[in-house]
């Protein structure tokens, strides 16, 4: 589940996914939280989780360290989010 508050996170989160993975932005539109990410989008190889997160930080102002990326928050777009708004809104 997204926490309730997050939508500017998640609009940003949307258009990062469009922006480095080259996705199709009506497609990203209709992701959901259980929407599966790592695994499940081809376009989202390991190559690709450097430059997603590495524009979330820029766009956002956070900084994402080494040992806080697992598989788990790339699951799926909800856990995403989650994440990406814990390091953005605490």
């Amino acid at each position: 589940m997204i926490p309730e508050g997050t939508s500017e996170i998640e609009t940003t989160v949307r258009a990062v996914l469009v922006d480095v993975l080259a996705l199709d932005s009506e497609r990203v539109a209709v992701f959901h939280a259980d929407t599966p990410l790592f695994g499940a989008l081809p376009e989202l190889d390991s190559m690709a989780v450097a430059g997603v997160l590495t524009e979330l930080e820029d766009r956002l102002g956070i900084v994402i360290e080494d040992d806080e990326v697992d598989g788990e928050m790339l699951e799926t777009f909800g856990a995403l989010v989650t994440f990406v708004a814990g390091k953005a809104l605490f």
